[in-house]
């Protein structure tokens, strides 16, 4: 590998830092095999046993959205884009509250171990079928990105060896998830975050000293007009304006917190409901920290390249490659760090996939294997459940290779999750929010909403919107002390921002591409959703929508919004309890109690319980 520059490469210390990394990752999968009795049902696995508290959750919660993806991809966003993108800070706070006050309560309440159960309970199984197909689909497309996007980035920087990476990360995630269930996951998550905070942390104080102070790094990025926060205008086919980011970003984003799986699983693991909402709301000081440190390191990127850009000048193939580049640029002195900084990328890359691998198992069993045959036992279960964990991450690790057809990273995961996830956030929010909705409705909805998204998205892979659209700000290669041209600059601007290997060129531009496939990326989502709504709410009103007869549990009512507030009201009145003890309808009897007593279901979360 020729280094321009003097760029450090990979050294002895940089391979012990990961490979430690990796170790510790897998020790806690075994410490969580065998601590506490094992995992001796399928609850244990997939659920954690339910015993969770808030702040490991809220930890893992984070780790499993803050991917690879973010660490390479977020950055170098800013540094192409600007910091516009720190307006995500806004949709997080939506979206957790979104999360924690509408779809929370009633999963909660409910018990159920997959989401997907959900559509059963509240349509019927064909419904329920469709989603968890998608799901499944959806989720094993997206960890194939996850597991493939850092070791690109890294193998081309620091010539970490490509398939190397990307099989020990599938095999070492596949091994922790397989042996320790949720609980391994948890846990694993904790320790990688805080990794991931250490490796951000070491990039951005050494890019701060580097540069001689963080007041060095804001004007640079203000005279690049990098400080780009206000950007009010309108138009939906821009890709990032406050509004795209605020309305486009809120849905795709509720689309994971709120009915994805593999985040659902985590806060029913919770031990009450409290604690479940708590562990959201301690996550988004998680996610806020994470994109001030991913913003921060993108204004120190440009600080550093304003005026060499080493994407421009060949030094790096893709713009994902710069945060690598950055790394190997500024901590070349300190053997270890750089490996501190790709374990950082990785851990980021294996809590995901862990989390994926345990949300596909867990769905898989509770809604394709439980359904159908009926006698199998627990230990049985919680058997296939490991086998299963082995069998998608094999098919994680396949997609990976599929992966390296796709184009630029956090704009493929993004679309791939506003193009499928838009549509089920869709459903769930028909069950949720709309009384008369059916099933015939519901699959109606879905169904419209998915072919819209699906036309819309792969039509913006194959026609890249025009850059006038995606506005890229200038980048320049003038200070670099090389042979290129200082007139070289200019082309940077134009380059087109999807560089899938699916690309039409050459066609002719008609409207249709130029508005409707334009259409801002994060919009993809609220597309999708709104569509199923609304189609789903035409269909189930002359389908007979309003004679049905329903549960009042499968929605969201106002007791379930009220009753955050009972955690205030307790303590007051504790007192005269006491003094006049308030017998519940003879609760000692249960003849006479107005609860049903269901004895199947152990862990009492439905029967009364509420917090």
């Amino acid at each position: 590998m020729d280094a321009p520059r003097g760029i450090g490469t990979f050294v002895v210390w940089d391979y012990v830092v990961f490979a430690a990394m990796l170790l510790i990752s897998a020790a806690i999968g075994i410490y969580y095999a065998f601590a506490g009795g094992g995992q001796q049902t399928s609850k244990d696995f997939l659920m954690g046993g339910r015993s969770m508290t808030a702040v490991p959750v809220a930890l893992s919660l984070t780790a499993s959205f803050m991917s690879a993806v973010t660490v390479l991809g977020t950055p170098s966003e800013v540094y192409r884009f600007g910091a516009i993108f720190s307006i995500f800070a806004i949709t997080y706070f939506f979206v957790v509250a979104i999360s924690a006050e509408v779809f929370l309560p009633v999963f909660y309440k409910l018990g159920i171990t997959s989401t997907y159960e959900y559509l059963e309970l509240r349509f019927n199984k064909c419904v329920r079928l469709c989603g968890t197909v998608l799901f499944i689909v959806l989720t094993i497309l997206y960890t194939g990105i996850v597991i493939y996007a850092p070791a690109l980035a890294l193998n081309q920087v620091t010539g970490f060896d490509l398939w190397g990476a990307v099989v020990a990360t599938g095999v070492v995630c596949t091994f922790y998830c397989t042996l320790g269930g949720l609980k391994a996951v948890v846990w694993t998550d904790v320790f990688q975050v805080g990794i991931m905070v250490a490796g951000f942390a070491s990039v951005i104080i050494q890019a701060v000293v580097i540069q001689g102070g963080i007041s060095t790094i804001l004007n640079d990025a203000y005279n690049g007009g990098r400080l780009n926060f206000w950007n009010f205008n309108p138009n939906p086919l821009q890709r990032h304006t406050f509004w795209t980011i605020v309305i486009g970003g809120t849905f795709t984003w509720t689309s994971i917190y709120g009915v994805n799986q593999s985040q659902v699983q985590r806060y029913i693991a919770c031990k009450s409901r409290f604690q479940a909402k708590m562990s959201l709301y301690i996550n988004l000081l998680g996610l806020w920290a994470i994109l001030t440190c991913s913003v921060l390191c993108g204004l120190a990127l440009y600080s550093r390249y304003h005026d060499c850009d080493p994407w421009t000048a060949k030094k790096v193939s893709a713009p994902d490659q710069l945060m690598p580049y950055l790394v190997l640029d500024i901590l070349q002195d300190y053997p270890g760090l750089p490996g501190l900084f790709v374990a950082c990328a990785y851990s980021g890359t294996l809590s995901t996939v862990s989390s994926s691998i345990n949300a596909l198992a867990a769905v898989t069993v509770e809604d394709l294997v439980k359904p159908h045959f009926r006698s199998l036992s627990e230990r049985s279960l919680s058997w296939i459940s490991q086998g299963l964990s082995v069998m998608f991450g094999a098919l994680c690790i396949g997609m990976a290779a599929l992966a390296s057809l796709m184009g630029a990273l956090l704009q493929a995961a993004l679309s791939i999750f506003g193009m499928i996830g838009g549509p089920l956030l869709g459903l769930f929010a028909l069950g949720i929010l709309v009384p008369f909705a059916n099933s015939i409705g519901a699959l109606a909805g879905l169904l419209a909403g998915f072919v819209v998204s699906l036309w819309v998205g792969i039509g913006a892979q194959l026609y890249p919107p025009l850059p006038e659209r995606t506005m890229p700000l200038s980048l320049e290669t003038y200070g670099c002390n090389s042979t290129y041209n200082v007139t070289n600059w200019v082309t940077t601007t134009e380059m087109p921002f999807s560089t899938s290997a699916f690309q039409v060129y050459g066609a002719e531009r008609t409207p249709l591409m130029d508005n409707w496939y334009s259409l801002s990326y994060l919009y993809l989502s609220t597309l999708g959703t709104l569509v199923t709504l609304f189609v789903g709410m035409l269909i189930s009103l002359p389908t007979g929508g309003r004679k049905q007869n329903l549960d009042r549990r499968f929605l969201l009512t106002k007791e379930d919004f009220l009753s955050n507030f009972d955690i205030f009201k307790k303590k007051k009145h504790t007192l005269s309890y006491k003094s006049h003890p308030i017998e519940d309808g003879g609760t000692d009897n249960p003849a006479f109690n107005h609860i049903e007593l269901n004895f199947t279901d152990q862990s009492g979360k439905i029967n009364g319980t509420r917090l």
